[in-house]
């Protein structure tokens, strides 16, 4: 009985540490309840605070978009700058840290001019582990993991990890095989027309914006 317990633990903690180290290398930030305003259901929408039925349809019709700018450009004319800061405590386009603008990065909530200047800091960014590493020494681990869920770091094409790929917002193991299957990609025009021969254009351009090839 107590070799059986001690193997329990033992294949426990293997699956354990082999969770963690996919989460590690995750590239995206995992979301505690943000929502991807490209992915976002209709009632899902709905649920956000101010979002009324006809906010909800003009960010479906509006998708995807490219980064929080239009988005932010979409809901200004409707919404009061507090209400703007509700709704994106529930719904956002995730930043890229290494190319976001300014104006992009302080539309996260909580995000002032001091935080501003430590995410700019640690240009450019190569892992999010990094970005968790170097954030996490000004704000405890709840507030890293709720900064975390607005943010990631493109996926080298050619390189990244199962867990890499997979962090990217609605890809799945069809897919995954799919962005593998092409490497080594030459350049971005050849991931769009790889990849699209299974999603429509909409869909390309919301992939772009995680992938990189160096």
């Amino acid at each position: 009985m107590k070799r059986t317990t001690t193997l329990v633990l033992v294949l426990c903690s293997i699956a354990a540490g082999l969770v963690l180290g996919e989460a590690a290398h995750a590239q995206v930030g995992r979301s505690v309840g943000v929502l991807d305003a490209n992915l976002a259901s209709e009632k899902d929408l709905l649920a956000v605070p101010n979002v009324t039925p006809a906010i909800a349809k003009a960010i479906e019709s509006g998708r995807p978009f490219a980064s929080v700018t239009p988005l932010n450009t979409l809901l200004s004319p409707s919404l009061k700058p507090d209400q703007l800061k509700q709704v994106y405590g529930k719904v956002f386009v995730p930043v890229n840290l290494n190319t976001a603008s300014r104006e992009e990065i302080v539309l996260i909530p909580g995000v002032g001019d001091r935080m501003l200047r430590e995410f700019l800091e640690y240009r450019p960014y190569k892992t999010l582990s990094q970005f968790q590493r170097e954030i996490g020494k000004y704000v405890d681990d709840k507030e890293l993991a709720r900064l975390e869920q607005y943010v990631f770091v493109p996926v080298n094409l050619n390189t990244a990890s199962d867990a890499d790929i997979l962090s990217i917002p609605g890809v799945g193991q069809r897919m995954l095989r799919e962005f593998k299957e092409y490497r080594p990609y030459k350049n971005i025009e050849q991931f769009r027309r790889e990849i699209g021969k299974y999603v429509d254009k909409n869909e390309i351009a919301r992939l772009e914006r995680y992938v990189t090839i160096d």
